[in-house]
């Protein structure tokens, strides 16, 4: 278990985001299977969608695993691509979200991070860009990040009123000018306040593996910053045995456990 609060607790104080609704989410994926891409999404936007396999491949796929790795045993998650349904199996302790309430499975009382934060947190860092296809959603420009000497160019990423459980997030992805490759995520966190944030946090993206016909990373970097100036390296996380599939888990393998808690009705 100690990985797990591990990774909160780095993650919470690097500023940390869910993603929006699980509901609104399943509408959404639901009604645009078949769709081309969106011509809602900016230009570029598609363009970063088509640079890690497009959009359409991806809403082609059902359920997404992968596991972070840690010294102590890996933490796998498991995610249901249209439902938005998650498991994350740390054994003996597991989390999950049944498609209508977050469970927290642990008999031996040791988890001590956030359960209703943390079930479905890390799969949001780790589907960009896809994810930010998302019901609820703005799109516009913004200022190029520059690091190292190299401009990437960006689009800033807001939430409507009310979606997911920190709807005044806001999100920066910056790409490679020419190859459209998510290159950066910049971010700030509002969860549990009614406040705007100025405060940023940076995420490099610049390792990148094919899985099953979409470019996911291999792993993530969080770097200091002092506002839009990036500094040293933080923290890393490295995933791996990835599998993503066009075919969906049971409902009984994202069930609430005979011995859970439930911990968040939404």
């Amino acid at each position: 278990m100690k990985q797990i609060f591990t990774i909160l607790l780095v993650l919470v104080l690097t500023n940390c985001k869910e993603g929006p609704k699980q509901n609104e989410t399943v509408q959404k994926e639901v009604k645009t299977e078949v769709k081309e891409e969106n011509n809602d999404y900016p230009e570029a936007l598609n363009k970063v969608f088509e640079a890690h396999g497009s959009l359409k491949k991806w809403r082609n796929k059902r359920t997404l695993s992968f596991e972070i790795v840690n010294p102590d045993g890996n933490e796998k998650h498991t995610v249901d691509l249209y439902s938005r349904k998650d498991k994350v199996e740390t054994p003996p302790v597991e989390i999950g979200f049944d498609g209508k309430d977050v469970w927290l499975l642990d008999e031996a009382k040791t988890y001590k991070g956030n359960a209703e934060l943390y079930h479905n947190l890390m799969f949001y860092f780790y589907a960009m860009p896809f994810v930010l296809a998302d019901s609820g959603i703005n799109y516009k420009v913004a200022e190029d990040l520059v690091y190292d000497g190299k401009n990437y160019p960006g689009i800033h990423i807001s939430y409507n009123d009310g979606v997911g459980a920190s709807s005044k997030d806001d999100y920066y992805l910056y790409y490679d000018s020419e190859t459209y490759e998510m290159a950066w995520l910049a971010y700030t966190f509002t969860y549990g306040t009614d406040e705007k944030s100025d405060k940023l946090s940076f995420i490099r993206y610049n390792d990148w593996a094919d899985v099953n016909g979409a470019k996911l990373p291999k792993s993530i970097t969080w770097y200091l910053n002092e506002g839009i100036s990036i500094k040293e390296v933080k923290k890393t996380v490295t995933f791996d045995n990835v599998v993503l599939e066009e075919t969906s888990k049971p409902d009984a393998f994202y069930a609430v456990p005979e011995n859970a808690n439930v911990i968040l009705k939404p």
